[in-house]
Formats: C-alpha cells, structure tokens, sequence
C-alpha cells in the first residue's frame, strides 16, 4: 500500500506542470475574454481622444474620453467589467513618458482604488506599449502578483494615448 501511494505521489508531481500549464491557459483565456469585452464597451462609448486636462488623486493629468464620456474619475465602465468577469480592470492615460491609472479597481488607498499611481517604468507590458504592442502575462501590481493583459489605446491618428488593462490576482 505505502509503494502504491508512492507511486501516485511520483506521478502527480510528475503531471503537475502540465496540469499548471493548463491552468495557466485557462487564466490566460480568461484574461483576454475580460480584454474584449472591455475593449468593446469602450467602443460603445466612441473613439478615444484627449481633451484637456483633469485632476485625478492630486496630480493633473490629460483627460481621456471615449467618445463623450470622461473616464478620469469616472468608475463606471471598469467595474461593469469587473461585475461581469471578475479581476480588476483599469484604463490608464500618458502622461508624459508614464502612463497613470485614471480609472481603476485595483485595491488602493484612494477610496480604495489605485487611482492616480502609475504603470510600473522598468516593467515587462509598460516595454510591450513602448513597442506598440499588447502584453498578456504574469506581472506584480503594487507588490502583488496577477495575471494580466495590457493593450495600447490609441486616438484617431494613430498615437498611443492609454492603456487598457485587466488583471486576475494570482
């Protein structure tokens, strides 16, 4: 009986990173599906863009509209994602050679949000939206680890002016 119990033991270590491997895929799947959908109620707002200025936690920042909607402040469209998925979303405006979180759910201590800190600098997805790319992967977000996704958001000519975000604690 202990051999047996051995034997099951080897074999589950064994299994185990392909098993976290699947896992994995699956946050990953999970992530992007969170990704379209608020890429899409974006949309619904209408096009991105700059306007002006705004003051989100103490700093002034660019406003980032979709559409007619200011996102600055403004809750709304991050936790209806939230509601229907789960995780943390955030949309993020450039300011300068930073991008800030101008509306967010990650746990912070501005009214419990993370509003107004700013994308890790030295970070893996801030060298992707350098790039102009996406980054979907594991990242530390104020010291905690998540499993996430970062897209550029660009205006009507082109420029990166935010980032999208959706993440899942690890």
């Amino acid at each position: 009986m202990n051999r047996r119990h051995a034997l099951i033991g080897i074999v589950a270590v064994a299994a185990s990173p392909s098993l976290l491997g699947a896992v994995h895929a699956q946050d990953l799947d999970k992530v992007h599906k969170s990704m379209d959908l608020l890429k899409a109620e974006a949309a619904k707002l209408g096009a991105p863009k700059i306007n002006g200025t705004d003051p989100v936690a103490g700093q002034t920042v660019p406003a980032i509209y979709f559409g007619s909607a200011k996102i600055n402040n403004n809750f709304d469209l991050v936790d209806s994602i939230v509601k229907q998925m789960g995780g943390t979303a955030t949309i993020f405006v450039k300011s300068g050679a930073d991008y800030i979180r101008v509306s967010t759910n990650v746990p912070g201590s501005v009214n419990g949000r993370a509003i107004g800190t700013k994308l890790d600098p030295n970070g893996k997805a801030i060298a992707a939206i350098n790039k102009n790319e996406a980054f979907y992967g594991d990242v530390d977000i104020l010291g905690k680890p998540y499993i996430t996704g970062y897209e550029p958001i660009h205006d009507g000519s082109g420029a990166t002016i935010g980032i999208y975000y959706v993440g899942y604690p690890k």
